[in-house]
C-alpha cells in the first residue's frame, strides 16, 4: 500500500466497518438525516466507481463534482479516487460561460451534478466536447432543458455497479485537482499528486501531532484509538477547506457532519445534537453569524461538546475572535492560514490583529523569500511566503503560471505563494496580504487585509472589503465597501476615517467608503474583490 487516498481510506473502513463515518442533513431538524457507516459509505462509492468505469472512465481521466455538500459529493469523490480518475471541484455559483471555461479548461470526460443545476450543465456542454457522461444526483427542475448528453440518475448508477471493489493496483502519484476559488481572476487547477497533499493538506494523518511513517500505520492507530470526535465542516465541499477537513476526520477512523448549505441556527442545532466537537468554517462570513445567533435567538445553546473552531482561507477579525471566547470559552479557536497551492501554512498567534498585523507561527516547511532569487530574506525585509517538501506539480493547463509559482532549490521542489510577509528574529511570520491585491497609493503600498480589519473593529461594522480605485493625483486610492450591522447608528466617510485613525497610518485610511446592504463572497466567505472594486468604483451598484 502507497500513501493513495483510496487505499488509506479502504484500510479505515477495514478496521472501523460499522462505526459511523457520516452524517448528512437535507434539512436539519427535519428528521430526514442520513447515516451511514464506515462500510455503507465505501459500498456506495464502490457502485459509482463501477458505474463510471464500464463507462470508459479510468486512471488519468478528470471528473467534475458540480455538488452542493451531501452525500454525494464523498461518494463521487472517493469513487473517481478508487478508479484512479482526478475528482475536479466546480463551483456551483458559476453561470453557463464559466462553467463552459471550467469544463474545458479541466478536460473534463464526465461530470456529476446536483439536479437543480441542469439548465446550467444543459447551456455549457456544447462548448466542453471531451465531455461525454453525466451522473445526475436528484430531478431536475420542471421546465429545466435536458442537456445534449443524456444524464443518468445516480439511482440507476448504483444499481448497476456492484457494491464490491474489485479495483486495480493504485499509486502515491494518482492526482486530485483542487480549482481556486477564481475571485481575483479566472480559477486556477492545482494538481497535487495524493501523497503530497495527505502530507501537506492533511497532516500526514496527524495535524497537530506525529504523521505517520508508513501508510499502514494510518490504520493501527484508528485500531488502537476509540470513536467520540465529530468533524462538521460548515464551508462548501467544492472549496478545499471542507474537503481536507472530512479527509482528515476519515483518517482519524471519526464522523463527519454535513449540512447541504450554511444556516448559522441549523449548524448550532447540529452541534447540539450530534455533539460537534470541531467545526471547520472560512473567517468572519461564518463565524460571525454563528457568534450573532449565540449572542441572542440562541444564547445558550449547548456547545459544551466543542473542542475546536478552526477557521482558514479568510482571516478572523479581533472582533468576532473575542465575542466568540466570550461566549464559548472552553474551546479553542484556531485562525489558520493555508491555501489550494500549499494545504496548512501556520496558525495565528493570539495578539494577531489591528497594531500588530495578522502574525503566524508557521510549520517548519514554510519560510519567506525573495520572489526573484528565491533567497530566505533577512528579518523584517519584505518577500513572499513559500512552502517546500510535499507541494503540487503546478497548474493544469497553465505552463507560464506553473513556472512562475513553482520551483525547485537544493534538491527540493517549492511554491511561491501570492502573500507578501515579513518575519522576525523569533520566526514569526506577519503576512501583509496578497501581492496582487496590493493598492500602490502616491508609492505607498497598502494591502486590503490590513485596512478590513481595521475596519471590522468598529463596533458598527458587520463586514468590509477594501479595494484600489484610480486617483488622477495618487494613481490609485483607498476605498471601502462596507456592510453595516443590522440597526447600526449611521456612519459615514467622516466616521469610518475616525475610527481608522488610530489603527492606521494615514496613507492606509479609506479616502472613499461605499456602504452596501451585503458583501458579495463566496459560498465559503472568501472575498471578491472583483465585485468591491468594481462597486467602489461605482461600476456597480452596491
Amino acid at each position: 500500500m502507497e500513501y493513495n487516498l483510496a487505499d488509506l481510506f479502504e484500510s479505515i473502513v477495514d478496521t472501523v466497518p460499522g462505526r459511523e463515518a457520516l452524517v448528512y442533513a437535507d434539512h436539519p431538524g427535519t428528521g430526514t438525516e442520513h447515516r451511514l457507516t464506515y462500510a455503507e459509505l465505501d459500498r456506495a462509492a464502490n457502485r459509482l466507481a463501477h458505474h463510471l468505469s464500464h463507462q470508459g472512465v479510468g486512471p488519468g481521466h478528470h471528473v467534475g463534482l458540480h455538488l452542493h455538500n451531501g452525500v454525494g459529493y464523498l461518494q463521487a469523490l472517493y469513487a473517481c479516487l478508487k478508479i484512479r480518475a482526478v475528482p475536479v471541484n466546480v463551483n456551483y455559483r458559476y453561470v453557463a460561460d464559466e462553467l463552459a471555461h471550467l469544463y474545458q479548461d479541466a478536460d473534463l470526460v464526465a461530470l456529476v451534478f446536483d439536479a437543480e443545476f441542469t439548465d446550467r450543465v444543459a447551456a455549457a456542454l456544447p462548448r466542453a466536447p471531451e465531455l461525454r457522461h453525466l451522473v445526475r444526483i436528484g430531478d431536475p427542475p420542471a421546465g429545466a432543458p435536458e442537456p445534449p448528453v443524456t444524464p443518468v440518475a445516480l439511482a440507476d448508477a448504483e444499481a448497476a455497479g456492484s457494491a464490491e471493489r474489485g479495483f486495480g493496483p493504485r499509486s502515491a502519484d494518482d492526482r486530485l485537482i483542487i480549482y481556486t476559488g477564481g475571485t481575483t481572476g479566472m480559477p486556477k487547477g492545482v494538481m497535487w499528486r495524493h501523497e503530497d497533499i495527505f502530507f501537506s493538506g492533511m497532516g500526514g494523518g496527524a495535524p497537530t501531532g506525529e504523521p505517520v511513517k508508513r501508510p499502514a500505520e494510518l490504520a493501527e492507530r484508528v485500531a488502537a484509538g476509540g470513536a467520540g470526535l465529530v468533524f462538521f465542516p460548515t464551508a462548501p465541499l467544492m472549496h478545499g477547506t471542507s474537503t481536507l477537513t472530512a479527509f482528515i476526520a476519515f483518517h482519524f477512523g471519526q464522523k463527519v457532519v454535513l449540512h447541504r448549505k450554511f444556516v448559522a441556527e441549523e449548524v448550532l442545532r447540529t452541534i447540539e445534537r450530534e455533539r460537534v466537537t470541531s467545526v471547520s468554517l472560512v473567517g468572519d462570513a461564518m463565524l460571525r453569524p454563528l457568534v450573532d445567533a449565540l449572542g441572542g435567538p440562541f444564547k445558550g445553546a449547548d456547545c459544551s461538546s466543542l473542542l475546536s473552531v478552526s477557521s482558514s482561507g479568510a482571516i478572523l477579525s479581533g472582533t468576532v475572535r473575542d465575542r466568540f471566547r466570550a461566549l464559548v470559552p472552553h474551546a479553542v479557536l484556531l485562525n489558520n492560514f493555508g491555501s489550494s497551492e500549499s494545504g496548512f501554512n501556520g496558525t495565528a498567534t493570539d495578539d494577531a490583529g489591528p497594531g500588530h498585523g495578522f502574525r503566524l507561527r508557521v510549520n517548519s516547511h514554510t519560510s519567506v523569500v525573495d520572489p526573484a532569487t528565491h533567497a530566505p530574506v533577512r528579518a523584517g525585509q519584505v518577500g513572499r511566503l513559500a512552502l517546500r517538501g510535499h507541494v503540487p506539480l503546478g497548474y493544469y493547463n497553465d505552463p507560464r503560471k506553473t513556472a512562475e509559482t513553482f520551483f525547485e532549490a537544493h534538491g527540493e521542489r517549492w511554491v511561491l505563494l501570492g502573500d507578501m510577509a515579513t518575519v522576525d528574529e523569533a520566526g514569526v511570520v506577519t503576512v501583509l496580504g496578497r501581492g496582487s491585491q496590493c493598492i500602490n497609493s502616491g508609492g505607498e503600498k497598502v494591502y486590503p487585509e490590513e485596512v478590513e480589519e481595521a475596519l471590522k473593529a468598529h463596533p458598527d461594522v458587520y463586514d468590509a472589503l477594501v479595494a484600489g480605485v484610480p486617483d488622477e493625483r495618487w494613481g490609485s486610492r483607498v476605498a471601502a465597501v462596507v456592510e453595516l450591522r443590522d440597526g447600526a447608528a449611521p456612519l459615514d466617510l467622516a466616521g469610518i476615517q475616525l475610527h481608522c485613525r488610530s489603527r492606521l497610518a494615514g496613507y492606509k485610511i479609506p479616502r472613499t467608503v461605499v456602504f452596501t446592504d451585503r458583501i458579495q463572497r463566496s459560498p465559503s466567505g472568501k472575498a471578491d474583490y472583483r465585485w468591491a472594486k468594481a462597486v467602489a468604483a461605482g461600476e456597480r451598484e452596491a
